[in-house]
């Protein structure tokens, strides 16, 4: 169970990963000693999964940022999701309900690139559908 405090350390971590423990202690009024094991805890249970890094993908060379989404055999489902999570260009893959079964963020150099990771998401055996959208502008991260 979390409380008021833990939340505060997660909203901070949200905002800037690389928050110390002694910027989070006076923002939330308890000792850097308390922040450190409150977030021990919070990583032991599950709760903190894993710090992480957003970038500029136009400055590590990829002008396209894509959403697509695929649609399956059921019984291939989690097989087709688990192919693509193995590519460089997929960066996050989600099994989702809604219009489609998986969804996945596509980072590519270009166009022709992009066309080309579409056609090879198809070729999945059980893949019944392939539906991308190309991301113009990122409002909120």
């Amino acid at each position: 169970m979390i409380d008021d405090k833990d939340r505060k350390i997660i909203e901070i971590l949200l905002d800037n990963g690389r928050a110390t423990f002694t910027e989070m202690a006076k923002k939330i009024g308890v000792t850097e000693a308390a922040v450190r094991k409150r977030v021990k805890r919070l990583e032991e249970t599950g709760i903190i999964k894993k710090y992480t890094t957003i970038v500029d993908h136009k400055a590590l060379g990829y002008s396209i940022v894509g959403l697509v989404g695929v649609d399956a055999e059921s019984d291939k489902l989690l097989r087709i999701a688990d192919a693509i999570s193995t590519h460089d260009w997929a960066k996050k893959v989600w099994i989702t309900t809604g219009d489609h079964m998986i969804m996945v963020e596509v980072w590519a150099a270009d166009n022709s690139v992009f066309m080309k990771v579409l056609e090879e998401i198809g070729k999945l055996e059980g893949v019944t559908k392939v539906c991308p959208a190309i991301v113009l502008e990122t409002v909120k991260i």
